[in-house]
């Protein structure tokens, strides 16, 4: 990466957390929390799968390499975004959310060990408390990451989701963690997050019947970043994050690019 390009995104960065600048720059490496989008991927139950076209690939009469694809996705699946408008009426669409929720400080709670034997774990406001009472308080509008362990279940759909199957009746045999309604309340309210985002399907649970978390964020308009990988390689805070959807207009979600820069020391 160019140390110009490298500088721009640092004062990305600074401009939509309102962070200042060091005297001296700190030594810092890219994370990449994107999940490859692939025929691979992982899609809910009833959402079209990723598919990948070639139109062009090989040499041209005129003697040049040339190479080109369609590709055709749900909004829904892969590493993704969740507009407001995806669970609430008359909130932010894809194109609508502003970049300074997409961009921000970075906390990554892990929630590994709570998961573990448990596939419909849901992630407690303890589970929060317990994380400041190591790291300090959230505050600052974060970007909230929970780390379940899930993304090294990537892209095994049985084990990550519970089931491998496809169509409306496989929704019911999902398994997977989530946020508990509780906790999406104390985050939107007592925490004021600017987004939150894990390395699962949903937000909700997979057992989920009612999908109250989803509503409880984005009535709030605090948007959602789903299958997010390798958040076992970010600190618990320190890292910031870069998530940007592709925009489409009047979207209510859309394939996400989400990358964190974590600082060394």
């Amino acid at each position: 990466m160019s140390r110009l390009l490298v500088f721009g995104l640092g004062l990305l960065i600074t401009a939509c957390t309102g962070a200042s600048e060091p005297d001296t720059p700190t030594s810092y490496v890219w994370v990449d929390l994107t999940h490859d989008f692939s025929e691979e991927a992982v899609y809910w139950p009833t959402a079209d799968g990723f598919r990948f076209e070639t139109v062009s690939e090989g040499v041209t009469e005129g003697g040049w390499y040339y190479s080109a694809y369609n590709i055709a996705t749900s909004e829904h699946g892969g590493t993704h975004l969740d507009a407001p408008i995806h669970f609430a009426i008359d909130r932010q669409t894809t194109d609508e959310i502003p970049l300074d929720s997409l961009i921000g400080p970075a906390i990554v709670i892990d929630v590994s060990e709570q998961v573990d034997g448990n596939r419909d774990y849901q992630i407690r406001i303890d589970d929060i408390t317990r994380w400041e009472a190591a790291h300090g308080t959230i505050t600052g509008k974060p970007i909230v990451l929970f780390n379940t362990g899930s993304s090294e279940l990537w892209p095994d759909r049985q084990a990550y989701m519970g089931t491998a199957e496809r169509g409306a009746d496989a929704v019911a045999k999902l398994h997977f963690p989530g946020i508990h309604p509780e906790t999406a309340r104390f985050l939107a309210e007592d925490r004021q997050i600017r987004a939150v985002g894990l390395d699962t399907p949903s937000l909700d649970y997979g057992q989920t019947k009612s999908f109250l978390s989803h509503r409880i964020l984005f009535a709030r308009n605090i948007p959602g970043f789903e299958n997010v990988a390798n958040l076992d390689a970010l600190p618990p805070r320190g890292a910031e994050v870069i998530a940007l959807p592709m925009k489409i207009k009047g979207g209510s979600g859309g394939p996400l690019r989400i990358v964190a820069r974590v600082p060394q020391p």
